[in-house]
């Protein structure tokens, strides 16, 4: 057990992941913020599509000696308007989507392989590894992290509202499409982002997950939102503090979190509606 949880020396090694606590923490907040949205318009399965194609481009990135960050945020930006162009066409995307999932990830299985360099830093596109965050990385981040707020903020009221009533959006003049393509590049920097915290195989624990479990405890959009961002910035920050001692990496302990609170909220939800819990 002391090889997963363990706080020896847990004093001295916190002031050396400051960079990663705050990457952590602002990671935290945009994935509360927009995973909301992604609830409301059924793209769980969009963001791991999207991720995939982050992680391919990461990868080639990697391999080609170009900016990894760089590399994440243009494969899952070509993933994202691709998607976005499909509209709410859910079938369709569906589709889509499964085709973007083993070509993304047999893609970046291929640069992987070519790549020559540290076998960590190929482990960390998959399973996560910010502990040792750069501060150029730490300053893509907040960049990206200010333009996805500042996006978010300009399209909620009309998206939500194509969300729940389309067709009235439509009718109204709502640009479907065009908010619709904005949405999900947004989404997709947004997931290149926390690729590089939990990696491509369990980002949905960053931006499905809080969401998740705040809608057990309520539907309001306002209390959504605000409980989203703090159960994400839990799972972040909770996560790299947990990962420390044992000096593991990253990505399991922020699902677990995640995971946990899931947990928690689904208990707490039956509980309130008077429903036997069953997992």
């Amino acid at each position: 057990m002391n090889q997963i949880i363990n706080f020896d020396n847990f004093a001295q090694l916190v002031p050396l992941v400051q960079g990663s606590l705050l990457a952590g923490l602002i990671l935290g907040v945009i994935a509360g913020l927009i995973g909301p949205m992604i609830h409301a318009r059924d793209l769980s399965f969009a963001v791991h599509g999207t991720s995939e194609l982050s992680f391919a481009g990461a990868a080639a990135a990697l391999y080609l000696g170009f900016s990894v960050s760089g590399g994440a945020i243009v494969g899952s930006v070509l993933a994202a308007v691709v998607l976005g162009l499909l509209g709410a066409r859910s079938r369709e995307r569906n589709a889509v989507i499964g085709i973007f999932l083993p070509f993304g990830l047999g893609l970046g299985v291929l640069f992987l392989s070519l790549y020559k360099g540290r076998s960590s830093n190929k482990f960390g596109l998959l399973t996560g590894q910010i502990v040792a965050v750069e501060s150029t990385q730490l300053t893509v981040l907040a960049v990206v992290a200010v333009v996805v707020a500042i996006a978010l903020a300009i399209i909620w009221r009309p998206l939500y509202f194509v969300s729940v009533d389309p067709e009235v959006a439509v009718a109204r003049g709502v640009p479907l499409r065009l908010l619709s393509i904005v949405f999900m590049v947004v989404l997709g920097l947004t997931t290149a982002m926390a690729v590089q915290l939990v990696g491509a195989l369990l980002v949905l624990s960053l931006l499905i997950t809080p969401t998740a479990a705040a809608a057990r405890l309520t539907s309001h959009p306002g209390w959504l939102s605000v409980l989203s961002v703090l159960f994400a910035v839990t799972a972040a920050v909770g996560g790299i503090l947990l990962s420390l001692g044992p000096g593991l990496p990253i990505s399991p302990y922020v699902t677990t979190v995640s995971f946990l609170i899931f947990l928690v909220c689904l208990v707490i939800g039956r509980l309130r509606s008077g429903r036997v819990v069953r997992l």
